[in-house]
């Protein structure tokens, strides 16, 4: 966890909005760079600016489960090589 910092600025127009400019030095503190995205909560006391949860990105395989599972039979998948449960593990 990064040491609690504080710092004063001022809010200045930014087209028809306003903006918040943040020192590098806090923004790295906060781990933002440019392009980074956050989200804004207003609370009782004030603005809360926090980085936004990341979103997962899913990972691109060199196949596709169709060409995982290709030829695939019960003999190849070592499906004759399960046990047989008991009535007991099956609670009967």
């Amino acid at each position: 966890m990064t040491q609690p910092a504080k710092f004063s600025t001022t809010i200045q127009p930014w087209g028809n909005s306003l903006g918040l400019r943040i020192t590098r030095p806090l923004g790295d503190m906060a781990r933002l760079k440019k392009g980074s995205k956050v989200t804004i909560e207003i609370l009782e006391e004030g603005l809360l600016v926090k980085p936004a949860a990341a979103s997962k990105k899913r990972l691109k395989l060199p196949f596709t489960e169709a060409e995982l599972i290709k030829g695939l039979s019960a003999f190849k998948a070592h499906a004759d090589e399960l046990p047989i449960p008991s009535a007991a593990e099956l609670g009967m």
